[in-house]
């Protein structure tokens, strides 16, 4: 967790470091900066469609998915409690210019997850039909859930699943059992938060210790996340998004590394943490 005694002790190692004999490369390694998270805010080089994914989903997805040759993988998403798909609108067509698919389940009641897996079995089969936009397009082995409030209880009901490969719980309700988590999680909280407060995201953070999992503290975010802390936090899920399923070396040290470019954001993050498998 970021804090004063984490930096001295940083700067402690910093400096004897610098005065052993460490190899050039290792030092060149070390002396490279971490990837801000902001990189992640601005848009992608895709163009945002939106569409209906059957009676129960809204699909974004990248305009020129037919023609562009490659598979994209998913976000499945779960709104908070009485949320529409609607109010999160601005997270999925970014998702989409960085060419993810993201099927968001109809309803304000995503707890279960089961709402949200329902999204990610609906694209496997579009992926398999033909005359789908989406035929031979879906990378289905590349799954991410993730949801706000109640939808984030929901994301880590369906990180329990094998078809989701990362989870990212946003400001999280109770539901779920984050032991269950069979790959790396982002926990993600707000500073002012006082409908699930942080220091309830930390909890569960801490208790998910069978995976590599990231905590962030949004600063001054409140349950809403009001203003920029919505760009903040749009642009750490891409980010995650881009190394855990797409493979972008840069995207790693936004998340890991001895200081990682959460780390360093002071004026978006308040408080970031990661477990011993992500260290």
């Amino acid at each position: 967790m970021r804090s004063l005694s984490r930096r001295a002790l940083l700067t402690v190692l910093a400096l004897a470091v610098s005065a052993t004999a460490v190899p050039q490369t290792a030092v060149a390694a070390s002396a490279a900066a971490p990837t801000s998270p902001r990189v992640y805010e601005k848009a992608g080089p895709h163009k945002a469609v939106k569409a209906t994914g059957g009676p129960a989903h809204t699909l974004y997805y990248p305009a020129d998915i037919a023609s562009d040759g490659t598979e994209h993988p998913v976000l499945i998403w779960g709104n908070g409690t009485n949320a529409t798909v609607d109010q999160y609108e601005q997270l999925f067509t970014h998702l989409a210019s960085w060419g993810y698919v993201v099927a968001a389940a109809n309803t304000g009641q995503s707890g279960s997850g089961q709402e949200m897996l329902a999204g990610a079995r609906y694209l496997i089969a579009e992926n398999s039909r033909a005359g789908s936009v989406f035929q031979g397009r879906i990378a289905t082995g590349k799954i991410a859930a993730a949801g706000h409030s109640q939808g984030g209880g929901g994301a880590i009901a369906a990180g329990a699943d094998p078809l989701v490969k990362t989870t990212l719980p946003i400001m999280p309700g109770p539901q779920g059992n984050v032991n269950k988590l069979h790959g790396p999680a982002f926990f993600v909280s707000g500073q002012a938060d006082v409908v699930v407060p942080a220091f309830y995201v930390r909890s569960r953070f801490l208790a998910c210790d069978q995976v590599p999992a990231v905590y962030g503290q949004l600063k001054g975010a409140t349950h809403f996340l009001q203003g920029e802390t919505r760009d903040r936090a749009i642009g750490a899920i891409t980010a995650w998004l881009r190394f855990h399923l797409s493979g972008d070396q840069n995207a790693e040290s936004v998340f890991y590394g001895t200081v990682s470019g959460l780390d360093q954001d002071d004026d978006g993050w308040s408080a970031t943490e990661r477990n011993e498998k992500a260290a």
